[in-house]
């Protein structure tokens, strides 16, 4: 994956750059994701999915990641987007989405899932074996996550065919907490520590290497760890640069490594520039792309509420109602009653409504939302009051007054930050 590795290379040799990764299955983000690229002539659009999201079982999206890469670049092609700048990542690839099974079998599982994200040409790929399956010890034992991962590495190798240009990138490591934010609220936020980030370097190399993975080794990119950024429900934990400063130079030595950062979501423009300054050159964001469309479909609907008086989609309402209806999504995470649980169902910052827009009845209010304000387009005034970003959009002249137009705003306003830190000479 040339267009990743260059990119890297260059912030190895002293340039302030870096990737934004966003991971994201909803058509929206995406559609707004290439929006921004194409706005900013960015030179490579990563679009990860997750192990959860994606596997040869359908994930929750229903996709296996032939089906994601059809999908993404169909939206591509929809956009006249360049498919040659854009890259496909698979995020936590490992025994993640069958910790029920015993380790051996939930290993095949994710030996089956690496191949064929392979051969579907997802071109970046997040080796994670930090998870305890049903007989494994907890915590893992950091050598047996180690030789999972080289043990999927090399599955994956095996599993391309291509030019060597096209070869997959790796990245090693993990966060804690869990992806996509933390579960509970935060009461302390642990940085890694140089000696153990640079430990986790080691000890995949030397696995790397006894399994002839070398060439392997050559196009591992970045290795995960926490720089001290997070969000729970209701509160984000801000990048200190101070605290991470012995981190951040541990990898500076590490030829051709850099730091991938998960749950940047939320973080301001200044933290994400700092990261990327930092040497945590891959940015992840998930749950901020997609808060930032539950934001804007939320502002369309009370557009709908004053201005339309009969057969309105109600959308806002509908989604709660399914989420009470199916809470399997979310009850682990959320844990009020009443008022502060529709709080939460809505606004927490780890986003768990993300998981109900593809239910048929939202799909079909939000349809029907999107039909009546086409039939009755938004006032001015009301736009700025509902949909701020998105009317300064409309008013400069890069949106038009389509509801999907205004969300691909919204959207596009959070992916400036990540722009900003990634392309500050721009």
């Amino acid at each position: 994956m040339k267009l990743i590795e260059d990119i890297i290379a260059r912030h190895k040799a002293g340039e302030r750059v870096g990737v934004t990764s966003v991971c994201s299955a909803h058509p929206l983000v995406i559609e707004a994701t290439f929006a921004h690229a194409l706005r900013h002539d960015v030179p490579v659009v990563l679009i990860e999915a997750t192990s959860n999201q994606v596997n040869q079982d359908g994930g929750y999206t229903g996709m296996v990641p032939a089906d994601f890469r059809a999908f993404v670049e169909g939206i591509a092609r929809r956009l006249d987007f360049p498919l040659d700048r854009l890259a496909l990542g698979g995020d936590h690839l490992g025994p993640n989405a069958w910790t029920a099974l015993p380790a051996e079998a939930a290993m095949a599982k994710a030996e089956t899932m690496i191949a064929d994200y392979v051969r579907a040409g997802f071109g970046k790929i997040h080796l994670d074996c930090s998870m305890s399956c049903a007989d494994d010890p907890t915590p893992l034992a950091e050598r047996t996550i180690a030789e999972r991962a080289a043990r999927l590495c090399r599955v994956a190798e095996d599993a391309f065919v291509g030019e060597p240009a096209d070869a997959p990138v790796y990245v090693i490591g993990t966060e804690v907490p869990v992806p996509g934010g933390a579960a509970e609220d935060l009461d302390t936020l642990e940085i890694t520590s140089p000696e153990a980030a640079l430990a986790t370097v080691d000890m995949h190399r030397a696995l790397f290497s006894e399994l002839g993975l070398n060439a392997a080794w050559a196009r591992v990119i970045a290795t995960v760890v926490q720089p001290g950024v997070e969000f729970d429900h209701m509160k984000v934990v801000d990048y200190r640069p101070d605290a991470a400063a012995d981190l951040s130079a541990a990898i500076v030595p590490v030829d051709h490594l850099v730091f991938e950062a998960h749950s940047t979501d939320y973080q301001t423009a200044e933290a994400l520039s700092a990261l990327v300054r930092d040497h945590f050159a891959i940015l992840k964001v998930g749950p901020g792309v997609t808060f930032a469309l539950r934001e804007a479909l939320w502002a369309l609907d009370a557009i709908e509420s004053e201005t339309v008086e009969e057969g309105r989609g109600d959308l806002r309402a509908v989604a709660i109602a399914r989420m009470h209806a199916e809470p399997a999504n979310w009850r682990k995470y959320y844990h009020e009653n009443g008022a502060a649980l529709d709080l939460q169902l809505q606004y927490s910052l780890s986003d768990r409504i993300r998981y109900y827009w593809p239910d048929p009845a939202i799909v079909a209010a939000q349809e029907r939302l999107f039909a009546n304000l086409r039939a009755q387009v938004p006032p001015l005034p009301l736009l700025s009051q509902h949909l701020p970003l998105a009317y300064a959009a409309a008013r400069a002249g890069t949106a038009t007054l389509d509801p999907v137009d205004l969300i691909v705003a919204q959207i596009g306003a959070t992916l400036d930050a990540y722009h900003g830190a990634c392309h500050p000479d721009a």
